[in-house]
């Protein structure tokens, strides 16, 4: 089976022999390269670091200008009309990934899924409505897709205890901190409330600091340990 994300995403493969992966999707207009450079840096030797490239399709948002999406975005407030077959199709791309890991030998409870603003949101609900049991989530300056349609849409999810890591600058001026902290809120009524870290890191803007990818390394680390 082919997977198009895979063909030309951005593999960091380990130094060792691989028994778990890490795949991380872009924001907004980026490209896997830049996630691939800083993931490169917390790397761990026996994990695999996927970033695929998001589609290049026309973004309402930004005057329908064509740049690399998951799914459209028409706002970025959580009462905002919302790409709902965009979502479920993005979704539905990033579960094939996972399962062409599973099928060559990384098992699902071996993988984080993670991403940073977009991609972030797209992890999020991709994981939430995952047939398999992932390791965990990584949540960066984010959101929760189609949140109205939670926790019912997490129904046949294995994953309602999942490990979340969820970060957020809180000066951040595209998706305001206090979004973060609603998806939290949000979040605790899909899986069990202790597995949820939100953390802040104040004067961060939409971006991410070094505080912060030692975070993401220490999550990584402990729900990935080496066997």
């Amino acid at each position: 089976m082919s997977v198009p994300l895979l063909a030309d995403a951005v593999t960091i493969s380990g130094a060792e022999r691989e028994t778990a992966a890490v795949i991380f999707l872009h924001g907004l207009g980026d490209t896997g390269h830049s996630w691939a450079e800083a993931l490169s840096a917390i790397r761990l030797p026996y994990v695999k670091y996927i970033c695929p490239h998001a589609p290049r399709i026309p973004v309402t948002l930004n005057m329908k200008m064509v740049m690399p999406s998951w799914f459209d975005l028409m706002g970025l407030s959580p009462d905002a009309p919302e790409d709902e077959t965009g979502i479920k199709k993005a979704a539905e791309n990033i579960k094939a990934v996972i399962e062409h890991e599973v099928k060559n030998g990384i098992p699902a409870h071996r993988i984080i899924l993670g991403g940073f603003s977009q991609g972030g949101a797209l992890s999020l609900y991709t994981a939430l409505t995952c047939p398999h049991q992932l390791a965990g989530i990584v949540a960066l300056s984010c959101w929760l897709p189609l949140h109205k349609a939670f926790p019912q849409a997490a129904n046949n999810s294995m994953n309602k205890d999942i490990p979340i890591l969820q970060c957020h600058g809180e000066l951040d001026p595209m998706i305001p901190v206090r979004f973060g902290a609603l998806t939290a809120e949000k979040l605790k009524c899909v899986v069990t409330p202790s597995r949820i870290q939100f953390r802040t890191y104040p004067g961060l803007m939409h971006s991410s600091c070094p505080q912060e990818m030692m975070a993401v390394k220490e999550f990584i680390e402990k729900l990935l340990p080496r066997i």
